[in-house]
């Protein structure tokens, strides 16, 4: 048990050695802290943007680094021998989300303690980062929706605080703002645009169909928030 804790604890790298029973070790738990990472990122992800190849990449990520720094062990001139040949290479793919870099340096940071053989630093470390990452997912936290849904509808003339379509906004949501009213034409009706903070998301089809029961409304289109900022 006393040997386990010793590799654990890095034994290996507080001497300098790099046997291939702990470069073995390195790798193996770098890749299965890779796959922590990678699976934390596939449940708290959210949006458009979802890449099979990146969360790949995250667990790849890990191991090269990992493999890196047994290269590196602990020779400076290897070290700086590598930075060489890394900065000749390009990368030209755009990270839209910051929340993919964050991700990215997580792996690398990850790669880097299992492959120095700072094992409890790799799995406390991925441990609490994947911890924070649910509970920011879970709460939801930072998200700021004054209002959470987009609706637009035609009617057949100008509505008034009386309109039957009014009172089915009034049950279903929270608040509602007016943003346009345009006059389509001759005969065209008259189009209105409002924001909207709906109370329950599950009952937006029963909104869409009391909409579409009142007369002289038509052409309803609800959008809501996440579908407008999450790409």
């Amino acid at each position: 048990m006393n040997q386990i804790w010793e590799i654990i604890d890095g034994a290996g790298a507080a001497s300098g050695t790099f046997t291939p029973v702990n470069v073995i070790l390195s790798l193996l738990l770098a890749f299965i802290l890779g796959q922590v990472l990678a699976w934390v990122y596939y449940f708290t992800h959210s949006g458009l943007s979802y890449s099979k190849n990146f969360v790949q990449s995250l667990v790849l990520i890990t191991v090269v680094v990992a493999i890196i720094m047994a290269v590196i062990g602990n020779n400076v001139i290897t070290a700086f021998g590598l930075m060489g040949a890394l900065a000749i290479i390009r990368f030209r793919n755009v990270v839209k989300d910051t929340r993919d870099i964050v991700y990215i340096f997580c792996s690398l940071v990850v790669g880097m303690a299992a492959g120095s053989q700072r094992y409890t630093i790799a799995i406390i470390g991925t441990v609490i980062l994947s911890l924070i990452s649910i509970y920011l997912h879970l709460t939801n936290f930072g998200s700021h929706r004054p209002h959470n849904g987009f609706l637009r509808f035609v009617s057949s003339g100008h509505i008034d605080t009386g309109h039957p379509a009014m009172a089915v906004l009034n049950r279903f949501c929270g608040n509602f703002t007016l943003i346009s009213a345009q006059d389509e034409g001759t005969g065209g009706g008259v189009e209105y645009a409002y924001q909207l903070i709906i109370r329950n998301a599950r009952k937006n089809e029963q909104l869409l169909t009391e909409l579409d029961e009142v007369d002289g409304i038509g052409n309803i289109n609800l959008v809501m928030q996440e579908q407008l900022l999450e790409v």
